[in-house]
């Protein structure tokens, strides 16, 4: 880790703090858009898994659900209680920069250990997930349009990994995004194997 932290150092940049709070909004609406199209979904459909240790979509969303519950509330104490004015520049911290990139979906799944009480597997979900998840969104749509009044460099959050462990507003903001881009990534494999399950049952059926 100590090697990664040194090499995306040096790939550190310094952004526009009004471009960087334009492109996360945009990457919000976008999830809200992507997340909106499985409402219609029926139930059979959203708890459908390709076997017993893997997540349903449901399940996806309800991990999301659960980090947000944790990230938003402090996010939102911490802008209300800044006394940091904004500034026009904003430069990610070296661990900040690390966990979010280290969200982002690979080619190659880079799977990662999930927390015991961040996991909902087997848990008994219905499609108030959707409509909580998509409430979370547009809490986050707020609180990125909140965040122009203070520093995103100086206010620091505090992670669900120790509360000892704080990033910069602006890395909290990515890495939270990226975390949830990468399992609605996860969402689109899901109806993919569902996919191609149906497709296989249908062609047994036909074999018969």
């Amino acid at each position: 880790m100590e090697n990664d932290l040194l090499n995306f150092a040096l790939k550190l940049k310094i952004m526009q703090t009004e471009k960087l709070i334009q492109s996360l909004l945009e990457q919000v609406r976008q999830i809200i858009n992507q997340v909106e199209t499985i409402k219609n979904y029926d139930l059979r459909t959203l708890t459908w898994k390709e076997n017993e240790t893997s997540w349903n979509m449901l399940e996806c969303l309800e991990h999301l659900n659960l980090y947000g519950d944790f990230y938003l509330p402090q996010i939102e104490n911490k802008i209300k209680s800044s006394r940091f004015k904004p500034t026009p520049e904003f430069k990610s911290g070296y661990l900040g920069n690390y966990f979010a990139k280290s969200m982002l979906p690979k080619a190659k799944l880079n799977k990662m250990k999930t927390f015991k009480d961040k996991n909902p597997l087997n848990e008994k979900l219905d499609k108030t997930v959707i409509d909580r998840f998509i409430s979370q969104q547009i809490k986050l749509l707020e609180l990125l349009n909140q965040s122009r009044n203070v520093s995103l460099g100086k206010v620091r959050i505090p992670t669900s990994i120790s509360n000892l462990i704080k990033l910069k507003l602006g890395d909290t903001f990515q890495f939270f995004i990226n975390h949830i881009i990468r399992h609605l990534q996860q969402v689109d494999r899901i109806k993919a194997a569902m996919k191609k399950e149906g497709t296989r049952v249908a062609d047994l059926q036909h074999a018969l």
